[in-house]
Protein backbone atom coordinates (compact mmCIF):
# COMPACT_ATOMS: atom_id res chain seq x y z
CA UNK A 1 0.00 0.00 0.00
CA UNK A 2 1.70 2.98 -1.15
CA UNK A 3 0.83 6.16 1.13
CA UNK A 4 3.27 8.06 0.73
CA UNK A 5 1.84 10.88 -2.14
CA UNK A 6 -1.49 10.94 -0.71
CA UNK A 7 -1.33 11.92 2.55
CA UNK A 8 0.53 15.04 4.97
CA UNK A 9 4.25 14.29 5.47
CA UNK A 10 4.04 14.14 9.43
CA UNK A 11 0.64 13.32 9.82
CA UNK A 12 -0.66 9.84 11.95
CA UNK A 13 -0.59 8.03 9.09
CA UNK A 14 2.43 8.89 6.95
CA UNK A 15 4.49 8.02 10.48
CA UNK A 16 2.60 4.58 10.75
CA UNK A 17 3.65 4.03 6.69
CA UNK A 18 7.07 4.56 7.40
CA UNK A 19 7.47 3.08 10.33
CA UNK A 20 6.33 -0.46 9.15
CA UNK A 21 8.54 0.93 5.74
CA UNK A 22 11.74 0.89 7.89
CA UNK A 23 11.38 -1.91 9.72
CA UNK A 24 10.74 0.17 13.21
CA UNK A 25 8.32 -0.79 16.07
CA UNK A 26 4.54 0.12 15.99
CA UNK A 27 4.89 3.64 18.47
CA UNK A 28 2.09 5.72 17.51
CA UNK A 29 3.27 9.41 16.98
CA UNK A 30 2.95 11.93 14.30
CA UNK A 31 4.29 15.68 13.82
CA UNK A 32 2.18 18.86 13.90
CA UNK A 33 4.02 20.03 10.71
CA UNK A 34 6.88 18.33 8.81
CA UNK A 35 8.36 15.25 10.04
CA UNK A 36 11.77 16.24 12.14
CA UNK A 37 10.78 19.78 11.79
CA UNK A 38 7.94 20.09 13.98
CA UNK A 39 6.75 19.34 17.62
CA UNK A 40 6.37 15.57 17.86
CA UNK A 41 3.11 14.71 19.45
CA UNK A 42 3.59 11.08 21.52
CA UNK A 43 0.33 8.79 21.93
CA UNK A 44 -0.02 9.64 25.35
CA UNK A 45 -1.33 13.04 23.68
CA UNK A 46 -2.86 11.51 20.68
CA UNK A 47 -6.52 11.06 20.23
CA UNK A 48 -7.79 7.58 19.50
CA UNK A 49 -8.94 8.58 16.28
CA UNK A 50 -4.94 9.65 15.47
CA UNK A 51 -3.94 6.62 16.99
CA UNK A 52 -6.16 4.23 14.62
CA UNK A 53 -5.00 5.75 11.64
CA UNK A 54 -1.20 5.37 12.64
CA UNK A 55 -1.93 1.73 13.07
CA UNK A 56 -3.92 1.42 9.89
CA UNK A 57 -0.97 2.67 7.80
CA UNK A 58 1.27 0.14 10.06
CA UNK A 59 -0.60 -2.83 9.78
CA UNK A 60 -1.25 -2.26 5.69
CA UNK A 61 1.85 -1.12 4.59
CA UNK A 62 3.16 -3.36 2.54
CA UNK A 63 6.82 -1.84 0.97
CA UNK A 64 9.57 -2.58 2.93
CA UNK A 65 12.86 -0.66 2.64
CA UNK A 66 15.52 -3.04 1.20
CA UNK A 67 19.05 -2.44 3.36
Amino acid sequence: MELHNKIRHGSPEDRGSADRYYGRPMQPHYFEGATHQSKEVTKEKMTEKQINEYVKAYENETNRKIW
